[in-house]
């Protein structure tokens, strides 16, 4: 059995679903601050990683595990050693974490610290792990829903700087591969997209994909930045405007890995625009 934390969050919910679809036994674990529509078949079970006794139930008799940390748990929280002790006393013999590139990147930033000791955890203990090292989430353009809805409007720091944008569905193609094949033990694979893309250019493809001309409108990092800390702890809304405004080589750098275990090429921000464009409408 499979537990998935973060069940019904962007890459939790396509990795229910792909798990679901290939036979595998499944339990989605969340907050229950959603609600859950799962595929059939699939278990749900309310937990929160700040409550070890309710991870402990949640994850009781899966074998695997899925660990995605998210919004507070970002930077606060229980040990990652107890976090992973506890999965590993329920029976959990190999973890997939959902790190972040930045962790490697921007090593020193307060912003990824807790996600770092997380990796060292994983390192240091007796489980099977993996990590996933994404880079920025084709998602975090949902942020756009509202102003496209009400004026055809889209609005972005840094319109011309550009980043490998990752499909969440490639992460959790990913974490299908690494929590179900042989192979992946002890591996950090870097996950982008197949191309640099801006966000004026995200916007295009939006636009073409949306069927109507929708206007950009570029904002400072100060407004991006008052935007950002309505859903994400301060120091990690900080480091992300670090990231999106002057990113590093090695965060332009388009990664072999989707390919290398998928077989297949990483998922272009076009593709997940018109796969995703009714959520704007």
């Amino acid at each position: 059995m499979i537990a998935v934390t973060g069940a019904t969050g962007n890459v939790g919910s396509a990795l229910v679903r792909t798990l679901a679809d290939a036979g595998q036994k499944v339990v989605a674990v969340s907050r229950g601050e959603k609600p859950v529509d799962l595929p059939t078949g699939v278990e749900h079970r309310r937990a929160d990683l700040d409550n070890l006794d309710s991870l402990a139930e949640a994850v009781s008799g899966a074998e695997a595990l899925f660990l995605l940390i998210t919004g507070p748990q970002l930077v606060s929280g229980p040990e990652p050693t107890r976090v992973l002790e506890t999965a590993a006393a329920a029976g959990v013999r190999r973890v997939v974490f959902v790190s972040s590139q930045a962790a490697v990147t921007r090593s020193g930033s307060a912003g990824y610290a807790r996600t770092l000791e997380f990796e060292r955890a994983l390192a240091a203990s007796d489980l099977e792990w993996t990590v996933l090292r994404p880079g920025a989430y084709a998602t975090n353009t949902f942020a756009w829903i509202e102003p496209v809805r009400a004026q055809r409007l889209i609005p972005a720091p840094f319109g011309d700087v550009g980043l490998p944008v990752v499909d969440p569905a490639d992460i959790a193609a990913m974490a299908a591969a690494a929590l179900t094949e042989e192979g992946h033990h002890g591996q950090a694979y870097t996950v982008t997209g197949p191309e640099l893309i801006t966000p004026r250019q995200q916007a295009q493809a939006l636009a073409a994909a949306f069927g109507e001309p929708l206007q950009f409108a570029e904002l400072t990092r100060d407004q991006a930045l008052g935007n950002m800390i309505r859903f994400m702890p301060e120091p990690v809304a900080e480091h992300t405007l670090d990231i999106l405004g002057t990113p590093t080589p090695e965060e332009q750098r388009i990664s072999a890995d989707v390919e290398r275990v998928l077989g297949r090429p990483a998922t272009g921000y076009a593709v997940w625009a018109q796969r995703n464009i009714a959520a704007y409408r």
